[in-house]
């Protein structure tokens, strides 16, 4: 198991999941925050952004690039709901509810990354949400080092791996 992201936690009320994980990342919030604020960066690691307002009230538009087993990608539409350059960059999405990434600059060299995803469901999809977004950092942190994400190489196999983890281990709700 690839130990360099720490499992996501999640909080259940009723139906809505509230996730959260915090990276510790060995590099600068200058080479973190493009990374999750911006088009070329979001592309590297998580999605395309099709539409991009980087301002409160901005429009997104995010295509995921890896797809499920029919070949389908998830397209999700929305917009900026908080915007704070260098430290804060939340969006509203469908499909993925409230996605809020917070840096914080422990050291000139170091991001924490401290996430949070709210999206409303059975706990089947936030077990799913868990395994994907770990899966993605993942992919991040591969970002980061200098080796963006080949999506023509991406399977199910890791997300599958990491899904029976959270599982196994009830999605290490707090």
């Amino acid at each position: 198991m690839d130990d360099r992201i720490a499992h996501g936690t999640s909080l259940t009320h009723g139906e809505t999941h509230v996730l959260r994980f915090v990276l510790e990342l060995p590099h600068p919030v200058t080479e973190v925050w493009p990374r999750v604020a911006s088009p070329a960066g979001l592309q590297e690691w998580l999605c395309a952004a099709d539409v991009f307002e980087p301002h409160i009230g901005g429009q997104v538009r995010l295509r995921w690039l890896n797809t499920d087993e029919g070949g389908n990608a998830t397209v999700a539409a929305g917009e900026v709901t908080a915007w704070d350059v260098e430290r804060v960059a939340e969006y509203e999405v469908i499909l993925h509810g409230r996605i809020r990434f917070h840096l914080e600059a422990p050291s000139p060299d170091a991001t924490i990354l401290r996430f949070t995803n709210e999206i409303v469901g059975p706990a089947a999809r936030r077990l799913d949400s868990l395994a994907g977004w770990h899966n993605h950092f993942e992919f991040l942190a591969d970002a980061l080092d200098g080796r963006p994400k080949n999506w023509s190489t991406w399977t199910l196999d890791r997300w599958r791996e990491l899904r029976a983890d959270y599982e196994r281990r009830g999605g290490r709700q707090v």
